[in-house]
């Protein structure tokens, strides 16, 4: 084969890229190509920090590219009409991606599969969906047995990655948009797009002295810490592979210097088979995307009160922990993982508004949305999805930020008018007193909102709308 096309989705990497390395097997030239897909950029689940990753992703690749004699060619419009008119253009013989398990992603793979020779290639995920079920075929809807199975199959080990190719022929004259500036957004100063940041990153977190992996279990849950690896938007755009991260989880693991540092690892390995396990569930019951994956919550009687929701999405509910979390999310474009349990559980059932507000609010504004991750977490924080928390639990926003912020660290700094709050009321500032309050330049209701709703009321109205659907 001659030439081949090599379809750059969510894999913006050369380092073990399963798709690139297969289609540089198959043909002396290969034209890197990026399709600007006019459905995917107008869906409302787009965000505008997200978008100025992927553009950032987008020309550090373009660089690295034309240092190997090659370049990125940009395309804009629907990908079958774009990827024939570049076949007709260099005559390529074949189309190579790496494989997506969205339900919008499957449905154009298999319309294009129709009219050009694409072949997908594994990459996203370690191990593909169909990969990981049952003893009977059939896909796992609990974690633990996922897990344990995931566990089970041959751990992919680093002969397995491929490095990154020293050359690539392409050819000079190929019509090309050039790649769109993003904007200067706080999201890309905080997680710099690029292959390189990512191995940084992970280097940084396994294997620098006294790595973080090994605190992992303990400081996962606090948001005032750096507990975690801050992979995750690079995950999500392929700027480093999921069997590289899993393969130095592993390794973490196997050079764990005492009991607790193996746990901490093992947790982290946990954390990367959750985001495997809601692809598998995503490709496996893709309504879960428009519905409860539980028939008995489809047809819960949500409030939805607006005002209520605006006053969550900007970070006004006077309840510190969910007011921090939420401003930091919409600076930021990223949130720490036990915020988003507890602003998704107090949207859902403090608020009773349809979980599927907040995963659209979400995927707007971070910058690691993933359609499958997202909805999961939120179809657990709801109760409504597969393995999910019970429908009775409920998260106390102030019991959650006494105890994973319990000095006020993360919500004094996104909330300055909070800083000469005692630490004793930092998390439940409507309990000081009047004279405490002007000390504290915090007059509730003034300088700081009064909580929108009372936790224990909303808790049992939550209850009484959840068994009421159940008996429905």
């Amino acid at each position: 084969m001659k030439t081949a096309i090599w379809w750059v989705r969510r894999d913006l990497r050369l380092a073990d890229n399963q798709a690139l390395y297969a289609a540089l097997n198959a043909a002396e030239e290969i034209i890197p190509c990026f399709v600007f897909d006019p459905i995917l950029e107008q869906s409302q689940y787009n965000g505008e920090k997200r978008q100025a990753f992927m553009l950032g992703g987008l020309r550090v690749l373009d660089e690295r590219l034309r240092e190997l004699g090659s370049r990125l060619v940009i395309r804009r419009g629907a990908p079958a009409e774009q990827l024939k008119k570049l076949v007709e253009e260099t005559g390529a013989a074949a189309v190579y991606a790496e494989e997506d398990y969205s339900p919008y992603a499957r449905q154009r793979d298999a319309g294009i599969g129709s009219l050009l020779p694409l072949h997908l290639q594994p990459g996203v995920t370690v191990y593909p969906p169909d990969a990981v079920k049952k003893g009977d075929g059939d896909p796992f809807v609990v974690f633990t047995p996922f897990s344990r199975r995931w566990r089970q199959l041959n751990p992919p080990a680093k002969t397995d990655l491929h490095p990154a190719p020293l050359h690539i022929k392409t050819r000079e004259r190929l019509e090309s948009l050039p790649v769109p500036d993003s904007p200067a957004l706080p999201a890309v100063f905080l997680f710099p797009p690029g292959e390189a940041e990512a191995e940084r990153r992970l280097s940084a977190f396994t294997l620098a002295n006294g790595a973080r992996v090994y605190r992992y279990k303990d400081d996962r849950n606090s948001p005032a810490l750096d507990g975690t690896s801050g992979l995750s938007p690079y995950l999500r755009f392929g700027m480093i592979s999921a069997r590289r991260v899993a393969i130095a989880a592993i390794h973490a693991q196997a050079a764990a210097p005492d009991d607790p540092a193996q746990d901490s690892a093992i947790t982290w390995l946990s954390e990367l088979i959750w985001r495997e396990f809601y692809t598998s569930v995503l490709y496996h019951f893709p309504r879960v995307r428009s519905e409860s994956f539980r028939a008995q919550y489809r047809h819960i009687r949500w409030r939805n009160n607006r005002s209520e929701f605006e006053a969550w999405c900007e970070g006004r509910t006077g309840y510190p922990f969910v007011d921090a979390a939420m401003r930091h999310l919409r600076h930021t474009g990223w949130m720490h993982n036990r915020a988003r349990m507890v602003v998704a559980s107090f949207l859902v059932k403090d608020l009773l508004i349809d979980w599927r507000w907040g995963e659209q609010f979400f995927m707007q504004h971070l910058i690691d949305g993933d359609p499958a991750a997202n909805n999961g977490g939120w179809q657990w924080a709801a109760g409504t999805g597969t393995d999910a928390a019970p429908y009775f639990r409920v998260f106390n926003p102030s019991s959650q930020g006494k105890q994973h912020d319990p000095e006020g660290q993360f919500v004094r700094r996104w909330l300055p008018e909070l800083a000469r709050v005692p630490d004793n009321t930092v998390h439940e500032p409507w309990k000081m007193r009047e004279a405490e309050q002007r000390e504290a330049g915090c007059i509730i209701g003034k300088d700081y909102p009064a909580p929108i709703v009372d936790h224990a009321l909303a808790r049992e109205r939550c209850l009484q709308a959840f068994r009421a659907a159940r008996e429905r």
